[in-house]
């Protein structure tokens, strides 16, 4: 079966047995299929108002629960390339987000995503507790570079201010198709996105015959800004499917979160972080 979506309702006959046992009976796939799919993010449990992942096979259910199964099997045999740890705060950790790796889950799974792949690994990684994973700020899955997570919901919280009033200094890097080293240094595009005010800063770094490599400044924070402004101003990034040149599928998208900096919450620390050489976007 590749594809399956099943909703299950749970009453006094049925919810003194096992979740994956309902699931399997219900649905033709094996136990085994139905705990790796839970595992990975693929099983709902609805209680009254609430809606969570349900991971664990046995766990007790209630009359009046609702299970809910998104099973796609292409989309469960894939695996996630790890992000690489680059500091630990104890209640906010820094990574190296690779190409490919997603920001968040779908309700078919969350196995692929960074918030998971942490939740699932840190505490292999450190020696320490396992602890959650708040997920505050997003780089879109093609998009590489550092990201910062954090482990308590107070954390979570103060840096979801930081984020939003912009204290947290996010800069980028992209490789853009031509010369754009005519282009004035901090060069601003203010250029409506979905029709709210839209500003980026653009600062050319270097090139070679074909490309260039510039520097990014966002002064606003839409989705796909970066993509979009330099489409707009016809220096599209390298490997864009959405907003590049048609057919330049060779190369991953180029364009990188080369650094964070920013001052604690908890320790009134400035912390300033910057991708390694070795994984910055070359031309």
């Amino acid at each position: 079966m590749d594809k399956l979506e099943l909703t299950l309702p749970i009453d006094e006959s049925n919810y003194q047995t096992k979740p994956s046992q309902l699931l399997a009976s219900s649905s033709q796939l094996t136990q085994a299929q139905i705990k790796d799919a839970m595992h990975k993010g693929a099983v709902w449990l609805y209680r009254g108002k609430s809606k969570q992942r349900l991971r664990r096979a046995s766990k007790s259910l209630l009359p009046e629960d609702k299970l809910e199964l998104n099973y796609n099997s292409q989309l469960l045999q894939q695996s996630a390339p790890a992000p690489s740890l680059i500091f630990d705060g104890d209640v906010f950790s820094v990574w190296f987000k690779p190409f490919g790796l997603n920001c968040q889950g779908s309700r078919w799974a969350d196995h692929l995503s960074i918030n998971r792949w942490v939740e699932s690994n840190f505490h292999k990684l450190t020696g320490k507790n396992e602890r959650p994973v708040f997920l505050i700020h997003r780089l879109d899955r093609a998009t590489s570079g550092l990201i910062l997570l954090c482990h308590t919901k107070k954390a979570a919280r103060l840096f979801s201010e930081m984020f939003h009033s912009r204290k947290v200094d996010k800069r980028y890097q992209a490789i853009v198709h031509g010369d754009f080293s005519s282009i004035p240094m901090e060069y601003l595009v203010d250029h409506p996105i979905d029709n709210k005010p839209s500003s980026s800063k653009f600062s050319f770094v270097g090139k070679n015959e074909k490309y260039s490599k510039v520097d990014v400044k966002l002064l606003t924070g839409r989705k796909h800004q970066i993509r979009k402004h330099l489409s707009f101003i016809e220096f599209p990034i390298v490997g864009d499917r959405m907003h590049g040149i048609s057919g330049d599928e060779a190369r991953d998208l180029q364009l990188q979160a080369v650094s964070l900096s920013f001052i604690c919450p908890f320790t009134q620390k400035l912390y300033q972080f910057k991708v390694e050489d070795s994984l910055m976007l070359s031309l």
